[in-house]
């Protein structure tokens, strides 16, 4: 079965892409605004996009109303954020964080979740999440205006902390951290089911 994307619409091409697209990480990211307020929201359209210079990729889906996520407005504004992983024991945390708060509230404060201060930028960091990836605003891309378009979002990593609880022999131990990743609707899956295979030389 074949679909063409410029005969569907959106509502219809949506779960397509989300739902065969998976699992696909998650950046629980912390912002601050130029008010002081402190936000936390995740996204799953992420990934890394270099690593020489060190640069992670977000892409922010407009909303059906067109109203930015205060993330991106923060980062905007303010040019720094944190990129928190979630690990399997904050899922409820996190999911708590996807309610449309207003943006004079805390999610930090509204869902006790607790905070710790980064080490480089002035955004909060997710005191429990292991890994954490503190950054910059690099640049950010509107590729639409339209509801579910979206703004690619460029970071440029300065700062990373690893809890020495995962990191084991040189390398972050994925089992130890736990992770989840987004499935499509209200799915997720844990990262602990893994196996290896050895790369082929030629």
């Amino acid at each position: 079965m074949y679909f063409k994307t410029a005969d569907i619409s959106t509502k219809e091409l949506y779960p397509l892409l989300v739902e065969g697209i998976i699992p696909r990480p998650i950046a629980w990211i912390s912002t601050q605004s130029s008010d002081g307020i402190d936000n936390l929201a995740p996204y799953s359209f992420f990934t890394v996009a270099s690593c020489n210079p060190p640069i992670l990729a977000i892409t922010h889906i407009n909303q059906a109303n067109k109203q930015a996520k205060d993330t991106l407005d923060n980062l905007q504004q303010t040019k720094n954020c944190v990129v928190n992983i979630i690990s399997a024991n904050q899922a409820d945390e996190m999911n708590g964080s996807c309610a449309a708060y207003p943006a004079d509230v805390s999610e930090f404060s509204m869902l006790g979740i607790e905070s710790t201060h980064s080490a480089s930028v002035d955004s909060l960091s997710v005191k429990n999440s292991k890994v954490r990836y503190e950054c910059r605003l690099r640049e950010s891309i509107t590729l639409s205006d339209l509801p579910a378009g979206g703004t690619l979002i460029l970071l440029d990593v300065i700062e990373i902390y690893v809890d020495e609880e995962v990191y084991k022999e040189g390398y972050i131990n994925a089992n130890l951290l736990n992770a989840i990743g987004k499935l499509g609707g209200n799915d997720y899956v844990k990262t602990v089911d893994s196996f290896s295979l050895q790369r082929p030389s030629l």
